[in-house]
């Protein structure tokens, strides 16, 4: 049997006690903090990264590490909690189509329309907002177009990681050579496999911590195009409703919401309405 088929250690054999109990607590916390819904058969996952914060914090039990979260509510611990249960899959041009969107968007907003907004809600370790840079860069011809890119996220270390903009070559092995050349620098010596984004491309993007479950979203739109993808599916209905009201305010009648290929908005029809492969506006109707 390969290691990667190897079945999960039985309860009693692993390092830490962990009951039904724990993981109830484990979901009702992240998704009073983050929104997450996590389903039963993420038991395990769950365990694997936690195991982590408890043997850096030398703690014997999961028991006593959730009371530790309970006892200080704006403790440093709830992002390292976060961060743990946070899953960050992301590539340059995920879902290519979105981006020849962007950039045929782009091409018909223009120059002299003034800076030109985006944001993308859940940038993760960066690709996507600095895919949505390059996108911006080919359209106006130019590695200073009229364009500025926020890129936010949950996870504190994700984005740490996107504002070093240093990634492993084969990161970018998919790219067309000339984006390539043009967009990364490659690294040498003690850097070799390893790329480095382009700082024209790094000065055209902001990144900022934004937990989507806050209550209103301070950062300044409205957005020509709004990323939020491959993150809704982690939330409830809901939770899903509640998000997507909180972004109509950052919307005006001509921008663009791109979605996951995996999400769906037909329970909230009344906020927005599709208007392309998992492209929607904002409904007309919808008040802010």
């Amino acid at each position: 049997m390969s290691a990667t088929h190897l079945p999960h250690p039985p309860t009693d054999q692993r390092e830490f006690p962990f009951s039904d109990r724990d993981f109830r607590r484990v979901c009702q916390m992240i998704h009073a903090r983050a929104g997450i819904a996590l389903a039963p058969g993420k038991r395990d996952m769950v365990y694997g990264r936690l195991s982590r914060r408890l043997r850096a914090l030398e703690l014997q039990d999961f028991g006593t590490y959730l009371d530790k979260l309970d006892a200080d509510p704006d403790g440093a611990e709830w992002q390292a909690f976060t961060n743990a249960l946070t899953t960050n899959l992301t590539a340059f041009f995920r879902e290519p189509h979105h981006f020849e969107r962007l950039d045929a968007q782009l091409q018909e907003l223009g120059r002299g329309q003034g800076t030109i907004r985006l944001w993308s809600c859940a940038a993760s370790t960066g690709e996507e907002p600095y895919s949505m840079a390059i996108t911006a860069c080919e359209a106006f011809g130019t590695l200073a177009p009229p364009v500025r890119i926020l890129a936010t996220d949950i996870d504190t270390q994700v984005l740490a990681t996107a504002q070093r903009g240093v990634y492993a070559i084969d990161r970018i092995s998919g790219l067309d050579e000339d984006l390539r050349k043009r967009y990364f620098q490659r690294g040498t010596g003690p850097n070799e496999g390893r790329c480095r984004v382009n700082p024209a491309l790094q000065a055209l993007v902001e990144f900022r911590p934004l937990n989507l479950l806050q209550p209103r979203y301070d950062v300044g739109g409205p957005f020509a195009a709004i990323f939020c993808r491959n993150v809704m599916i982690y939330f409830d209905k809901p939770t899903q409703r509640a998000i997507l009201s909180r972004l109509l305010p950052q919307m005006d009648a001509a921008s663009l919401l791109y979605t996951g290929h995996s999400e769906n908005y037909l329970h909230a029809a009344d906020l927005i309405q599709p208007c392309g492969r998992t492209l929607y506006r904002r409904n007309p109707a919808a008040r802010a």
